[in-house]
């Protein structure tokens, strides 16, 4: 099982057609995704008892996601205003202040240990936000301590919530040493880090503990810094766009259910990333990369079925 630690919140989707509520949040896309890849995925999450709430908590269990340890808050769903472009790629506007998803406290959170858990990924605003962002790093520290399964992070910046770079560039220096498996976009990064290039970037992560660093490219493709320091580069898959919604949280979904498949999660985690093989990367970077496509083909964050991520890369 793979926990998914971080916000569910309501998408209000803006086109030239008007707008419609959709649910969303980048950890909440992650564990449907998962899902939808007949992965076990158990969402840890606050959801609310408000009207969002509710779609909220039927989208997730009409999707299969586990929410035995979702908290029932008593604050109102986040919001998120996404107007989108010509081009489908989205622009946000948030609307958290008081909402659920950021009150963590530590009397919330699950024993890991002895649970079926072979994985904890989270990112986003969850690890940006307070109160709740020291909640869960707590969280993370506990779990690298105790070695017992994979510290996911997708760092998945918000630079219009969270302005201030040179804290950001602090807190995720200080995270990013919790996990074993990091991911970014080039966004995120040309934000973080304007004078940096990426592979100096994922170097350093990697000597600062992470295994495995991956950045996402856009069109352009992924990289992926391996635990013996090669590189590997996938190219985006092409597809007609009809937004980018949810892209970056389906790949990341779907690298997660490609290390399960090769049981590249669990104790013992930097052993499990090491033994991957070279062209084992490229299979895992591809997986992911046709789910992200699938997703940017289709209205909103709406990852595919394993099935038809099978019979995609058997085209390929």
């Amino acid at each position: 099982m793979i926990v998914v630690a971080g916000e569910a919140l309501i998408d209000l989707v803006v086109t030239a057609e008007g707008q419609r509520a959709v649910p969303g949040g980048s950890p909440a896309n992650v564990a449907v995704t998962l899902a939808r890849l007949d992965q076990p995925v158990r969402l840890l999450a606050r959801l609310a008892s408000d009207e969002y709430g509710r779609q909220l908590v039927e989208h997730l269990s009409a999707n299969r996601v586990d929410l035995a340890w979702a908290v029932h808050a008593d604050e109102p769903t986040s919001v998120a205003v996404a107007t989108l472009n010509a081009a489908g790629q989205a622009s946000y506007e948030f609307r958290l202040a008081g909402a659920a998803d950021w009150q963590w406290t530590p009397r919330e959170l699950p024993e890991l240990a002895g649970s079926p858990a072979i994985a904890l990924h989270t990112g986003s605003l969850a690890l940006a936000l307070a109160p709740g962002a020291e909640v869960l790093e707590g969280l993370l520290a506990r779990e690298r301590q105790r070695d017992g399964l994979t510290v996911s992070i997708d760092l998945n910046l918000r630079p219009s919530i969270v302005t201030d770079r040179a804290a950001e560039q602090e807190r995720v220096r200080r995270q990013v040493r919790l996990a074993h498996l990091v991911k970014a976009s080039d966004q995120d990064l040309a934000w973080l880090y304007p004078e940096r290039s990426l592979a100096d970037v994922m170097t350093e992560w990697r000597a600062a503990g992470v295994s495995c660093a991956v950045v996402t490219r856009g069109g352009e493709g992924a990289w992926l810094l391996a635990p013996d320091g090669s590189l590997h580069e996938e190219p985006a898959v092409r597809t007609t766009v009809v937004d980018t919604v949810g892209a970056g949280d389906s790949f990341t979904g779907g690298l997660l259910a490609a290390l399960a498949d090769l049981d590249a999660l669990g104790d013992r985690p930097a052993d499990r990333l090491a033994a991957v093989t070279g062209p084992q990367w490229g299979v895992v970077l591809r997986q992911a990369a046709t789910v992200a496509a699938l997703t940017c083909g289709r209205r909103g964050a709406d990852p595919p079925s394993r099935a038809e991520v099978e019979a995609l890369l058997k085209t390929a």
